[in-house]
């Protein structure tokens, strides 16, 4: 059988793994899918670069728009990332008959209703399993895999930067500052680290995950997102004594109301598995009423574990090429006609109506009654109490300190009931700093 003919548009990190592994890998490959895989075009501004990559295997050029216009290419691989250009050379893919492969999270989770659309009108594949968690074949398990399942919530650590800054911090009791420089040194972290670190790189996945395991359209628009900035080195100390590990968890779930969908650091239990990855692995939890909890764990970023899932993708597109439209997995999952309508039966919740557990942590003057003011501001928020650990002022404020630190846990009460509690007690004269908020995630049903 006449192999497929890929392009690929952009030959950078991800693009030049793809190549590697392809051509290591090309008989195994083979005897999967069927027919070969051949990368027979490669666009990218730099074409000198790209040739020392492909040497005379493919064809180089500097026009994406050349790979896309050629009628020998089958596939259309989209490596350049952002939403400007890499949106309008996947969109005339498709109008030009391709199936199209992406890594591009950002592209759609802002943009994925549309482009999903478009090729179910030209009867073509959109595959983007490297678009979440690099090499862990995360989006394959929840729209195969599980699939008999009514998912009840997807929790992750969906971002490497992130959670190896974290890691940091709690192994050498370091501030978030210190540890970002450091990260990006090793190269960990960009130069511009905003994505990562404000939360919105995660937020473009659990868009997608949250999409496919409940069957709504992609609303990146009605996320709540918060980054690790404000992180202290004391808050993932006082986490470690009460049990818990801090990560960044992008969490989607199923509720009576409607679908939760967030990013947000979170106390996770240390026992649970997902609380125990560290450095710059990824890991996703799901919860499916028949199956129960499963995790998947592994490389969220790098060379050749996002070209396996690039990979896997133009298998699936080798074995499915020559088939009824009708008869391939849906891009999301559920049928294109069954996705819910956004604001329907299942809308996205906003962030005050969520029910969660929080951590608090609340710089106070070391004086009789201020424990009692601020318990009963929350028992008249309707808030209970878990625990409360008071600091020794010289703990915190070293010798003759006059401050000390308050940590509440508390249980499950609703967001915005939180925000008026917290309003009240930051007006207190004896509150001395800004309160630290951190949710809290059991996960464990």
């Amino acid at each position: 059988m006449k192999p497929i003919q890929v392009g690929l548009l952009g030959i950078g990190t991800v693009g030049g793994g793809t190549f590697s592994v392809l051509q290591r890998n090309q008989d195994e490959i083979r005897r999967r899918a069927g027919r070969g895989i051949e990368i027979s075009m490669v666009a990218d501004l730099d074409t000198e670069r790209a040739r020392s990559v492909v040497g005379d295997k493919a064809k180089v050029v500097a026009d994406a728009r050349e790979v896309i216009g050629n009628p020998d290419i089958d596939v259309v691989v989209e490596l350049i990332g952002g939403y400007g250009i890499a949106k309008a050379l996947v969109l005339e893919a498709i109008a030009a008959g391709k199936h199209v492969v992406t890594a591009n999270k950002a592209l759609l989770a802002v943009h994925g209703t549309e482009i999903f659309k478009a090729a179910a009108e030209k009867g073509v594949m959109v595959s983007y399993e490297a678009a979440v968690a690099g090499g862990i074949p995360i989006i394959k398990a929840l729209r195969e895999g599980l699939t008999a399942n009514r998912i009840q919530w997807v929790a992750g650590i969906i971002n490497g930067t992130t959670n190896f800054i974290l890691s940091e911090m709690r192994d050498k009791g370091l501030d978030f500052d210190v540890v970002l420089k450091e990260a990006q040194r090793l190269g960990y972290a960009e130069a511009d680290p905003t994505f990562d670190i404000e939360g919105v790189d995660a937020a473009h996945k659990v868009t997608l995950m949250s999409s496919i395991a409940f069957g709504i359209p992609v609303q990146f628009d009605k996320a709540y997102v918060e980054g690790i900035t404000k992180l202290a080195a004391a808050d993932i100390k006082y986490a470690e004594q009460l049990g818990y590990r801090i990560k960044l968890l992008g969490i989607t779930k199923r509720t009576a109301k409607g679908i939760e969908l967030r990013v947000h650091p979170s106390l996770v239990p240390a026992k649970r598995l997902i609380a125990n990855v560290e450095g710059a692995m990824n890991a996703v939890v799901v919860n499916g009423d028949a199956v129960g909890a499963t995790l998947y764990y592994g490389k969220g970023a790098g060379s050749e574990p996002t070209a396996s899932a690039v990979i896997a993708d133009l298998v699936d597109i080798a074995r499915l090429h020559e088939a009824d439209p009708e008869h391939r997995v849906p891009p999301l999952a559920f049928q294109s006609s069954s996705l819910v309508a956004a604001g329907g039966d299942l809308p996205v919740l906003p962030m005050a109506d969520v029910v969660t557990s929080y951590y608090l942590r609340i710089r106070v003057s070391d004086e009789a009654g201020v424990l009692a003011k601020i318990t009963g501001l929350l028992a008249n928020a309707g808030i209970s109490i878990d625990a409360v650990l008071q600091r020794e002022a010289d703990e915190v404020g070293g010798e003759g300190s006059t401050q000390t630190d308050l940590i509440i846990l508390t249980h499950d009460t609703r967001e915005g009931d939180m925000d008026r509690a917290l309003a009240e007690i930051q007006g207190l004269p004896t509150v001395l700093a800004p309160i630290n908020r951190i949710r809290k995630e059991e996960l464990s049903n």
